[in-house]
């Protein structure tokens, strides 16, 4: 006599496997996670851009607002009339300690600490600096350079590289991303002369 086998079984041993429909939707499911995960890897890398030029920017900051605090007796005369770095010839004058300095300052931000050939890579794309002066011995220093995606333009007072980011339209990109200074970074720090007698 032949034992009837339990209803379980036999439809376990029905399917055996996947269907072409359940594997075209698994693999539709993996390849929408991978998109994504490109997606967040290039996200990843501008934001990994970003935060190494801005810091970059920083260390070119500290750097001039030393400059400034080492030779606070002629404090003055590192106010720039224009932005030094990015597009500009850098001051040649080697006289004084001010001229050496608004030389050094105005090579490093154009990338002069590492270079390919004779192309300079060690800044910011497109770095500017500038020093004002405030009045009653305080100096704002400010470093611009070129983001890599629109944000939101720096404060209105600070005027350092003020619309020298922006891409005017082109028949190809007629709404370009840079417009109002949206692509503009910029760091700035205060530099306070003390009276001494």
């Amino acid at each position: 006599m032949v034992k009837p086998r339990p209803i379980a079984t036999q439809r376990a041993r029905a399917q055996r496997g996947a269907t072409l429909i359940e594997v075209l939707v698994t693999l539709l499911i993996v390849a929408f996670g991978l998109f994504g995960l490109v997606g967040l890897q290039a996200r990843l890398q501008s934001s990994e851009m970003e935060s190494y030029q801005r810091s970059q920017a920083l260390i070119l900051l500290n750097d001039m607002a030393s400059r400034i605090a080492i030779n606070r007796r002629m404090a003055s005369s590192y106010v720039t009339a224009s932005p030094l770095g990015a597009g500009t010839n850098c001051p040649t004058g080697m006289g004084s300690r001010q001229q050496i300095d608004a030389m050094e300052w105005c090579s490093a931000l154009q990338g002069a600490a590492e270079t390919s050939g004779t192309t300079k890579l060690g800044a910011m794309i497109g770095g500017r600096g500038c020093v004002e002066d405030l009045g009653n011995n305080e100096y704002l220093i400010t470093v611009a350079w070129q983001g890599l995606v629109p944000i939101a333009a720096p404060p209105e007072g600070v005027a350092c590289g003020k619309d020298a980011y922006d891409v005017a339209p082109t028949a190809t990109t007629p709404s370009p991303q840079c417009t109002a200074d949206r692509c503009r970074r910029a760091v700035t720090t205060l530099v306070r002369i003390g009276t001494l007698s």
